[in-house]
């Protein structure tokens, strides 16, 4: 990956559209399925979301691979896709990025009260 795919972001438009691309192949409630994933690790991305792109591929690895044992998503992914996006992301403690954003904010208005109070 060069300086000019990280800053521009091109690497992760060319691998999502390849997700997207694997995806439509897949069965229509496994497509569904997919699109609830993505939607549920949403939240736990970073700024460029080049954190999710292992987890992304494995979730629709794991679609792939059900769609061709004949399974339904609900027999691989249970009742639960928030639950099962939150384990992907590691845990149902995982930080989302409005946690980062609030522990920043804490941080910045503790440093400004530190100097008011002296």
């Amino acid at each position: 990956m060069s300086f000019w795919e990280t800053v521009t972001g091109s690497d992760l438009t060319r691998e999502w559209q390849a997700f997207e691309t694997r995806a439509q192949a897949l069965p229509a409630d496994h497509q569904a399925a997919w699109q609830e994933i993505t939607n549920g690790l949403a939240p736990y991305t970073n700024f460029s979301g080049r954190n999710l792109l292992p987890i992304v591929d494995a979730a629709l690895g794991l679609l792939e691979e059900a769609a061709a044992d004949g399974q339904s998503t609900r027999e691989v992914l249970g009742d639960d896709i928030p639950g099962f996006c939150a384990a992907l992301a590691g845990g149902e403690g995982a930080r989302t990025q409005r946690d980062r954003w609030r522990e920043q904010l804490n941080r910045n208005v503790a440093r400004k009260l530190a100097r008011l109070g002296g």
